[in-house]
C-alpha cells in the first residue's frame, strides 16, 4: 500500500471530468490542504529556471515516498490528508536567512544543477507557520533557459508549449506530475526511480511532442502504449479550469 494510492485511484476520472467541476472546492475554507514548495531565489545568483523545477518535481515527490510519509510514519495522516483532495501545491520564493529558516520545517531539500527546493511537508493553509507564510508567492520569475537534449534514463516532465506560467506554477506542476507517475508505477520501477533520487528531466514540448503524447479521451491507453500521465490544473490560480500544463512520461 502506497500513500499516493488515492491519487492512482482517481487519475482517470480526474481528466474526464467537465472543465468547470475540475474548479469545485473539495472542501470548506478552513480545511483546505496544501504542500508548501519553497524556491531558493537568492538575488545575486538566481538559479537557471529549468534545474529549479527539476529540484521542486523531486522534492514533491520525495516527501511523498520517504518513509516517514509511510504508514506508521510521522508525516503520514498529514501526507495521506492531503492526497486524499486536490494536490495543492503553494510556490513560495526564499533567500538568505529565510531560506535558512525553512530547513527548520519538516520536508526534503533537493538540488539540481545548483538550484534548490525544499517541499514542506502538506497541512491545511490556515496552519502554515508565519515564518512560511510570510514568504511572497509571487513577484518574481526566471528566465526561458536552453537546457539541452533530455537525458534517455530519466522520467521526462513536458510543459505545455501554449501555456504561460510563472516559474512558481510550473514548479507546482511538475510536482503534480512526479506524483501522478509514481502512483502508477509498479514497485520495481519505483525503487529503481528511488535509486537515482527521483531524479527527472523537465523541458518544454514542441507543438508536435505535445499533440503526439497527449492522453487524449484514453488515459490508460496513453499509459498503457506510451508510460504518459498528464497533469490537469484546477485552475485556481493562473490557467482555466481543466487546462493541462505538464504531460510526464516513465522512460
Amino acid at each position: 500500500m502506497s500513500v499516493l494510492d488515492p491519487l492512482a485511484a482517481r487519475y482517470a476520472s480526474w481528466l474526464g471530468l467537465p472543465a468547470e467541476e475540475t474548479a469545485l472546492p473539495e472542501a470548506a475554507p478552513g480545511e483546505v490542504r496544501a504542500m508548501p514548495v519553497i524556491l531558493r531565489l537568492e538575488k545575486a545568483e538566481p538559479p537557471a529556471r529549468t534545474p529549479l523545477l527539476e529540484a521542486a518535481a523531486t522534492a514533491a515527490l520525495g516527501v511523498c515516498l520517504d518513509q516517514r510519509a509511510q504508514p506508521g510514519g510521522e508525516w503520514h495522516e498529514p501526507v495521506h490528508d492531503w492526497v486524499s483532495g486536490h494536490i495543492r501545491k503553494v510556490a513560495r520564493r526564499a533567500r538568505g536567512a529565510h531560506w535558512a529558516a525553512a530547513q527548520d520545517f519538516p520536508g526534503i531539500t533537493v538540488t539540481a544543477g545548483g538550484a534548490e527546493v525544499r517541499a514542506l511537508v502538506p497541512g491545511r493553509v490556515v496552519d502554515v507557520p508565519k515564518e512560511i507564510s510570510r514568504l511572497q508567492i509571487s513577484g518574481s520569475d526566471l528566465p526561458p533557459d536552453e537546457p539541452g537534449p533530455a537525458p534517455d534514463d530519466l522520467p521526462l516532465l513536458l510543459l505545455n508549449p501554449e501555456v504561460a506560467m510563472t516559474v512558481g506554477k510550473a514548479a507546482a506542476q511538475v510536482g503534480h506530475g512526479t506524483m501522478i507517475l509514481a502512483s502508477l508505477l509498479g514497485a520495481a520501477e519505483l525503487a529503481s526511480w528511488a535509486e537515482r533520487g527521483y531524479a527527472c528531466a523537465v523541458r518544454t514540448a514542441t507543438i508536435d511532442q505535445w499533440k503526439q503524447l497527449h492522453p487524449g479521451g484514453d488515459p490508460a491507453g496513453a499509459w498503457r502504449e506510451r508510460r504518459v500521465v498528464a497533469v490537469r490544473d484546477a485552475g485556481f490560480t493562473e490557467v482555466e479550469p481543466g487546462t493541462v500544463t505538464v504531460l510526464a512520461q516513465w522512460r
